[in-house]
């Protein structure tokens, strides 16, 4: 069985990320949030595009004004007003000053501008009541960006902020990676769909919905395909077709060792390499992860049939497959913090052990606040509203009440 961390290199390892003009589609900008930009974007355009003012007040030559004081100010002439959006026409002479505004730009002449609160007008003249320091508050042109260079490389992706540079840049249509396809399904005799009348010895199969809504919140596109019941002539078509339609498919249930746990059985007839089969964590030790021959060389998780177990083996080792896959460059990886525990937290210690709560911010500091009730894999209920899982390594029993503890943060936070 294998531990954690190396279940973890294992599967990161297996995963290459999105590199090919096959993988990339065109997408319009306000359609681009989220998405794993595919190619580096320069721009024609200098950031900022003119030399402008970062402050209302008084464009001048500095020298001028070098020596302005209360007592002794430099008077200047205004020889025209300049708001933001509007071209000068008048250049900047000795003894001279123009009105301008935030934004506005600066013009030829003036190479500093004074802030208006060190200022006195007096009706088309101007009072320079402190000395400026030489090109004070002025913007110059290409300052934060020079056009032709890099903008923003590939790989990163696309939030506000760089939806809003793009935007600027008037950067209309962009290159991304295509959204990693997953294929989603469940195993057993016992699930039915959520429309239908529970009959003694039956679950409805939550875990699809789960692993669906995940997906969606990884950036990736669900191909949702159902409940299969534990034939292996059923599963092994089903299995088939997902393969050639996913980069990625996730099971749910028959992966253990009972009797109707056929997965690993299936995939090793379909010459699949199973990498993994068990992993020292709790709970989600049945674990299989294999890789299959196909064109798109897809990586198939067989996870858990216990709901929490699903989503804690999600968070722990799918979701980072699936962000490496997009194409990202970095932020794929877990995140894991170190906070205080508000509550006391067990384990047997024999696997690393995973408790679901939540975070909360008291005085400054994050605390990890254990759910309620039972933390069985079979208990759904008390996952919602979780926003993070207290992580206990093998051999740890005990984390007392404002001990520190691991956690990993979860997506859904």
């Amino acid at each position: 069985m294998l531990s954690v961390s190396d279940a973890e290199a294992i599967i990161l390892n297996l995963v290459q990320p999105f590199a090919h003009q096959r993988d990339t589609e065109v997408v319009d900008l306000l359609a681009a949030h989220s998405r794993i930009l595919a190619t580096p974007v320069t721009s024609p355009l200098d950031f900022p595009h003119w030399d402008n003012s970062e402050m209302d007040g008084y464009a001048v030559r500095y020298e001028d004004v070098q020596h302005s004081s209360s007592e002794q100010p430099a008077v200047l002439e205004i020889v025209e007003d300049i708001p933001a959006g509007y071209q000068p026409k008048s250049p900047i002479q000795l003894g001279q000053a123009a009105r301008i505004f935030t934004g506005a730009v600066i013009p030829a002449g003036a190479d500093t501008v004074v802030m208006q609160e060190k200022t006195r007008r007096e009706e088309n003249r101007v009072f320079i009541l402190d000395a400026p320091k030489p090109q004070e508050f002025v913007r110059h042109k290409a300052s934060f960006y020079q056009a032709g260079t890099q903008l923003l490389p590939a790989g990163i992706k696309l939030n506000a902020p760089e939806i809003g540079v793009l935007a600027a840049a008037q950067c209309p249509q962009l290159s991304v990676y295509r959204r990693p396809r997953v294929a989603i399904f469940s195993t057993g005799d016992e699930l039915v769909s959520i429309d239908k009348q529970l009959q003694p010895g039956q679950i409805v199969d939550s875990n699809q919905y789960a692993i669906a809504a995940l997906v969606r919140e990884s950036g990736a596109e669900p191909l949702i395909l159902g409940i299969v019941k534990d034939d292996p002539v059923a599963l092994e078509k089903v299995i088939t077709h997902a393969v050639a339609i996913a980069d990625i498919v996730i099971s749910s249930g028959g992966v253990s060792v009972g009797d109707y746990d056929y997965v690993d059985k299936i995939l090793e007839s379909l010459k699949a390499k199973i990498h993994i089969r068990a992993v020292q964590i709790r709970p989600g030790k049945p674990l299989t992860v294999a890789t299959l021959p196909s064109p798109q060389s897809p990586v198939y998780f067989g996870l858990p049939g216990n709901p929490g177990a699903v989503l804690v083996t999600f968070w722990r080792f799918v979701l980072p497959a699936i962000k490496k896959l997009s194409g990202i460059t970095e932020g794929w990886e877990p995140v894991f913090l170190k906070v205080r525990s508000h509550d006391e937290l067990r384990s047997q210690g024999k696997r690393e052990t995973y408790l679901w709560g939540k975070l909360h911010l008291i005085d400054g500091v994050y605390e990890f606040h254990k759910a309620t009730g039972s933390h069985s894999s079979g208990d759904l209920i008390n996952l919602a509203q979780t926003n993070a899982l207290a992580v206990l390594p093998m051999g740890k029993t005990l984390i007392s009440p404002q001990e520190e503890v691991q956690v990993l943060q979860l997506s859904n936070g």
